[in-house]
């Protein structure tokens, strides 16, 4: 019999019942140490006292009145990630799944309003992950997320990562834009080199095509900066941005340069939740903490001291782990032995992580993990690698 919640995940056996900071604790009492944040969401740990104080006190006034009016919660929002990115408007959702699908709308608006309605293919990359609705599983293109799925949406030109003579052979007539992630996520933390990224700004550049950004997981101060590209020194003029802006809450948004979303008019896209004013309450004090340089300049200290410890268990364990990748607070140890036995060994020490593929294991703690929690998750790794060396 199929049971009530439908069997989509491979669940762990355990039932969190209470957050705090970096801490999840069991129904039955066990206190789990997190280092993966809800795959990179809780970027203020968990039950943050400023976003319990935000949700508070917006849900006991107005939780929801839909897009037929004003939200003044989402303008302040807005005007927030305005301020503080190359955006100049802004459109809210509930997840990086829905901004995939605008993203990809407003890239085919924008040539058709210009008179070139051709202009419909999106040139993508192998390894990413841009969601799992129709649009989000065509762009990423791999047989685990299409299989059984098709015919699968039209439009999607996929190529190897890191292939650069490929992406310039690859611009047609046909094409509207480049959709990457800076540091695919899902892909096993694989950074997109900044001469990349600037190279691939370059080249939309020349052709006239949009360069669209993925930031779902690694924006929001994920990487040490307040969104990934700002390394590179370079800007998208399509961003899509998920999962830390809520910090928890569920909240998404679309971000783009006026040029970008000048296709995008009344009735052209449309959310009934997003935007509310739950959501956009929290998501303004996320903005309003991470934005802070004092605040990121903290995440590049904390992800200094984490990367070192990590690099240290790679020289220790040369038989479990290859090397460590990433950037800030998003890393990944690239593992020889399986990272399935690599993220066990770790649940058994009572830390929590995440698997990614190309073997790796994700760290993403809360940007404010206190340097306590660190060499604790350390010790807690070392015993793991310990145990999976031993055994294999």
């Amino acid at each position: 019999m199929i049971p009530s919640i439908l069997p989509t995940y491979n669940r762990a056996p355990l039932n969190f019942v209470k957050g705090e900071g970096s801490w999840l604790i069991e129904a039955d009492g066990r206190r789990f140490l997190d280092m993966g944040a809800g795959i990179a969401v809780n970027c203020l740990g968990h039950a943050a006292p400023d976003l319990v104080e935000a949700l508070t006190e917006q849900a006991g006034a107005l939780w929801h009145t839909s897009n037929l009016y004003g939200i003044p919660q989402q303008q302040k929002l807005a005007d927030l990630l305005v301020e503080h990115t190359f955006a100049d408007t802004v459109f809210f959702t509930n997840s990086g799944t829905e901004c995939c699908e605008l993203a990809v709308k407003m890239a085919r608006k924008y040539h058709f309003e210009k008179a070139a309605p051709e202009r419909v293919e999106i040139i993508t990359f192998s390894g990413a992950f841009h969601g799992r609705s129709s649009a989000g599983i065509a762009a990423a293109g791999s047989e685990k997320m299409t299989h059984g799925f098709g015919p699968l949406l039209p439009g999607f030109v996929s190529l190897d990562f890191g292939d650069h003579d490929a992406i310039a052979a690859a611009i047609t007539d046909h094409t509207a834009a480049i959709l990457v992630e800076p540091v695919q996520g899902e892909g096993g933390i694989r950074p997109l080199p900044d001469v990349c990224l600037k190279g691939l700004r370059d080249l939309c550049d020349s052709h006239g095509i949009l360069l669209i950004l993925d930031e779902v997981q690694c924006g929001v101060g994920r990487t040490g900066k307040f969104f990934a590209h700002e390394w590179a020194g370079i800007f998208p003029d399509i961003m899509m941005v998920a999962k830390g802006i809520g910090g928890g809450f569920p909240l998404g948004a679309v971000l783009a340069s006026e040029e970008a979303a000048s296709g995008m008019t009344a009735g052209s896209h449309g959310s009934t939740y997003g935007g509310n004013p739950l959501g956009c309450a929290v998501g303004a004090r996320v903005v309003e903490i991470v934005s802070d340089p004092a605040f990121l300049a903290d995440v590049n200290r904390k992800a200094g001291r984490l990367r070192q410890g990590l690099e240290g268990l790679v020289a220790s364990y040369p038989s479990v782990f290859e090397s460590v990748r990433g950037s800030g607070l998003m890393l990944g140890l690239v593992c020889k032995a399986a990272n399935t036995e690599v993220v066990a060994a770790a649940l058994a020490q009572d830390l929590l992580t995440v698997g990614a593929a190309d073997n790796a294991v994700r760290l993403l703690p809360a940007l404010n993990i206190p340097d306590t929690d660190i060499d604790l998750a350390l010790a807690r790794l070392d015993a793991a690698a310990n145990q999976v060396a031993n055994n294999g």
